[in-house]
C-alpha cells in the first residue's frame, strides 16, 4: 500500500533492512492533487493522464504516492550504470520495505531494489523500461498486485497486466530468470479478502505456466493462517511483513537463487561415515537413470487423472535410460550441482517423473540423505518401489506436525530397512514407524511440484 511522506523509516534489523509503516488511502487523499508534483516533461513523474499508457486498471494519484514515485525513480536514474546486471527486486511497498538491507540479506549478490510503495501492476508496466530493463538485469524478482485489489481492480485485470509485464521482460531477454512471487495474504479487515488474493494467484499461475525461465514461488501459503489471512506475528498490520516475515521470504528465495546460480555456492565437502557408500558422487548423475515404466503403473495413473480437470503432466519411459557422466537429464528436470542432486521446479507446475538408482537393494540397509524443499514443494523417496513422501512438510504435509523440521533449510532423512519394513525419521523424529516395502528394488527420487534438493545420499548394508 502507499506510504504517506510524513512516515519515517524504522530500522528492523541489525543491518539496514527497513520496513515501512503504511496507512490506507483516505477519501481525502484520493481527491487530492490530480497532477504530478513535477513538470509535465519530467520523465520520472507519473503521467498526468492515462491516454496512451500501456495496460489497464488503476494508477494511484495521491500526492504522497506521486512524490514517492518521482523521487525514487529520479534517484534510480543516477544509479543505472552502477546497478547494471543486478538482480532486480520489483514491486510495491513490501519490496521497498527491504530498503538498503537487501544486499545484506543476499551476500555476494548484486541487487537493485525497484519497489515503490503503493504501486500497481499498471504502474510497474509503465516504468518497466527505465527502472528495470535499462539495467540489463541478471534476474527479476516480482511481487505485485495487492494495491490493484485495494483499488477495486478485478483479478482478471491484474493478471492481464502481469501478462504484459512478463511479455516485456521476455522480449528483452527470453532466458533471463524471473521469480514470480504469489501475492501475499492480507485480511478482509483491509478489504483484501483471501478469496480474491487466491483468485489473483491462480490466474498468475496460468499466465506463467510453461515458461521455462519463470519460477512460480508459492509465497501465499508461506504466510497464510488457517483462514487465509496474513499471520499476525509476521504481518503486524496484516499487510506488511516484519523482520520475521522478511526472513521467511528471503529463505524461500535463497533455495531458488542457489539453483539458478545467482548465489555463490561452494561444493559440499562431505565424506560418508565408515561403512556407508555414496549413491551420488556430487558432480554428475552416474549410477542413476530412468527406468522403464510398467504398463500397470501407466494405466493406474490414467485412471487417477481421468476425473482431474487439471491433471499433472506425467513422464513415462519405454526403456531404461542411464546418465553416466551426465550433469543434467535431457529435459533438465534433474541436475547435479555443487554437491546437490536437484529436482528442478517444473514450468508446468506439476510434472511427475522419477529418477532411480541403477542397482537394486535386496538386503537390509540404512539410507541417509539430506533434503531442502522450496515452499510447498512435493517430492518423494522411493524405497524398493513404494514412495515415502518428502515435501515441505509443514505446508504440504503429510507430516505437518513435526517439531524439528526446518523450512527451506537442510533436513536429515534416515531410513532403516529390515526385511520388508522400513523405519523413517526426519531430523530424528519418526515419520513412519513401519513402512511396508517389497523384498528388493531400487531407490528413487520423485519430481512433482516445486524444487527439491538432495545431498549426502549414502547407504550402509546391514548384516
Amino acid at each position: 500500500m502507499e506510504i504517506p511522506t510524513s512516515l519515517i523509516l524504522r530500522q528492523i534489523t541489525a543491518t539496514t533492512l527497513f520496513a515501512l509503516g503504511v496507512a490506507l488511502t483516505t477519501a481525502a487523499e484520493k481527491n487530492a492533487a490530480a497532477t504530478a508534483p513535477a513538470s509535465a516533461v519530467d520523465p520520472f513523474a507519473l503521467p498526468a493522464t492515462e491516454a496512451g499508457l500501456p495496460g489497464i486498471g488503476p494508477l494511484r494519484r495521491t500526492e504522497s504516492y506521486q512524490k514517492n514515485w518521482h523521487d525514487r525513480r529520479t534517484a534510480w536514474a543516477k544509479r543505472t550504470a552502477a546497478d547494471h546486471g543486478a538482480v532486480v527486486f520489483l514491486g510495491d511497498s513490501i519490496t521497498q520495505g527491504w530498503g538498503l538491507g537487501l544486499g545484506a540479506v543476499f551476500p555476494g549478490v548484486k541487487v537493485a531494489n525497484r519497489g515503490i510503495s503503493g504501486d500497481t501492476t499498471r504502474g510497474v508496466l509503465i516504468r518497466l523500461e527505465a527502472d528495470v530493463l535499462a539495467l540489463a538485469p541478471r534476474a527479476v524478482v516480482l511481487l505485485i498486485g495487492i494495491n490493484d485489489l485495494a483499488e477495486a481492480a478485478t483479478p482478471e485485470t491484474i493478471a492481464a497486466n502481469l501478462r504484459l509485464i512478463v511479455a516485456a521482460l521476455e522480449q528483452h531477454d527470453p532466458k533471463m530468470p524471473i521469480v514470480l512471487c504469489q501475492v501475499f495474504p492480507s485480511s478482509a479487515e483491509k478489504k483484501l479478502p483471501a478469496d480474491q488474493i487466491k483468485a489473483i494467484n491462480t490466474l498468475y499461475l496460468e499466465v506463467v505456466r510453461n515458461h521455462a525461465n519463470i519460477t512460480y514461488l508459492e509465497s501465499w501459503p508461506l504466510f497464510a493462517d488457517a483462514k487465509g489471512d496474513a499471520i499476525a506475528e509476521e504481518f503486524p498490520d496484516l499487510l506488511h511483513p516484519n523482520e520475521a516475515g522478511y526472513a521467511k521470504w528471503a529463505a524461500a528465495l535463497r533455495t531458488i537463487f542457489s539453483t539458478l546460480g545467482i548465489t555463490p555456492e561452494a561444493p559440499d565437502p562431505f565424506t560418508p561415515e565408515p561403512g556407508f557408500v555414496s549413491l551420488f558422487n556430487g558432480t554428475d548423475l552416474s549410477g542413476w537413470g530412468f527406468r522403464a515404466t510398467p504398463k500397470a503403473e501407466i494405466e493406474a495413473a490414467k485412471q487417477r487423472d481421468a476425473s482431474n480437470p487439471k491433471p499433472p503432466v506425467r513422464i513415462f519411459f519405454d526403456a531404461p535410460v542411464r546418465f553416466a557422466g551426465a550433469t543434467v537429464t535431457p529435459e533438465g528436470r534433474y541436475l547435479a550441482k555443487h554437491g546437490r542432486l536437484v529436482v528442478t521446479t517444473p514450468p508446468e507446475y506439476r510434472k511427475i517423473q522419477q529418477l532411480y538408482t541403477e542397482r537394486d537393494f535386496p538386503t537390509d540397509f540404512i539410507l541417509k540423505l539430506e533434503f531442502r524443499a522450496s515452499v510447498n514443494a512435493d517430492s518423494g523417496v522411493y524405497i524398493r518401489g513404494p514412495q515415502l513422501q518428502v515435501r515441505d512438510y509443514l505446508l504440504a504435509g503429510p507430516y505437518n506436525q513435526l517439531k524439528k523440521y526446518r523450512p527451506q533449510d537442510w533436513n536429515a532423512l534416515e531410513i532403516t530397512v529390515h526385511g520388508t519394513v522400513a523405519t523413517c525419521t526426519c531430523n530424528g523424529e519418526v515419520i513412519e514407524a513401519a513402512f511396508k516395502i517389497p523384498a528388493t528394488g531400487p531407490i528413487g527420487l520423485e519430481g512433482d511440484r516445486g524444487q527439491m534438493e538432495y545431498r549426502r545420499i549414502r547407504v550402509k548394508t546391514l548384516p
